[in-house]
């Protein structure tokens, strides 16, 4: 860990002007959305998720070119509660979340005021009816994105991705767009402060990033994979495949096991 942190004024500060800018985006949804048509929600959510980051002093920088308008399916890496509003941040986005998040507080409320669709893997064949869901959401125009690892990491290793979630986007003939996240300190090391892995709760989490004087969150958008003909578990592999190797990562394999750190 970094030898030099913030102090615990700055935390508190932060943490005041967070809560107030998630306050902001309570009253915004309450009052606002209702009134203005889904493009004008979307670039509300882009500035309010770009502000969301710069609070907590995390610096994007964005390689790549964000896909722009057409079917489209993001497919990322999962490190942190900070992935869905880093997508925001750049290309307003629906996403599919596990259930528990629709339970947090005001963030979960926000979520849900977002079109977020929650995923409960307890309930059997809940993923085919998410499917069905997003494959006519798809199909209608709106942009969806996964983290198909299912879970979170440190940012050291990309898992195999589950395939389930890809379908709608074999269905729809979208355009699968892999995206790769890494947060770094200021001397390049990664940032598990950042993460939301294993048992840490989100105040945890929370509290931990607060402790960095700047975050560096890289976000690379790489060029879309031609699915045509693919089978999902192809197209699941070859989208964790181009993430790894974009972070200078192993590729996952589930017959060798998971591989940590990098390659070279």
């Amino acid at each position: 860990m970094p030898s030099k942190t913030t102090r615990r004024a700055v935390r508190a500060f932060r943490l005041l002007r967070l809560l107030l800018h998630v306050l902001r985006a309570v009253l915004v949804a309450a009052l606002i959305y209702p009134l203005v048509d889904r493009a004008s929600r979307r670039r509300r959510l882009k500035v309010w998720s770009a502000g969301l980051l710069r609070l907590l002093a995390v610096h994007l920088r964005v390689h790549g070119t964000p896909p722009d308008g057409g079917t489209v399916l993001i497919v990322g890496n999962h490190v942190s509660w900070l992935d869905i509003f880093a997508v925001n941040a750049v290309r307003p986005t629906r996403f599919v979340a596990k259930s528990e998040i629709r339970r947090w507080p005001l963030i979960g409320w926000l979520c849900v005021r977002g079109e977020t669709l929650f995923i409960d893997r307890a309930r059997r064949h809940h993923t085919r009816d998410i499917n069905a869901t997003m494959a006519a959401a798809m199909q209608a125009g709106d942009a969806f994105a996964v983290f198909p690892e299912g879970t979170t990491t440190h940012g050291d290793v990309v898992l195999p991705f589950h395939a389930s979630l890809l379908q709608p986007a074999l269905a729809c003939g979208a355009q699968v767009h892999p995206v790769a996240l890494r947060y770094s300190r200021v001397d390049g090391s990664l940032c598990i402060e950042a993460d939301y892995e294993g048992e840490k709760s989100l105040a945890q989490s929370l509290m931990q990033l607060l402790t960095q004087r700047r975050v560096n969150l890289d976000l690379y958008f790489l060029p879309p994979i031609d699915c045509a003909g693919m089978h999902r578990r192809e197209l699941a592999d070859e989208a964790a495949r181009r993430i790894a190797a974009t972070l200078g990562l192993a590729a996952p394999s589930k017959r060798a096991g998971t591989v940590r750190g990098p390659t070279a």
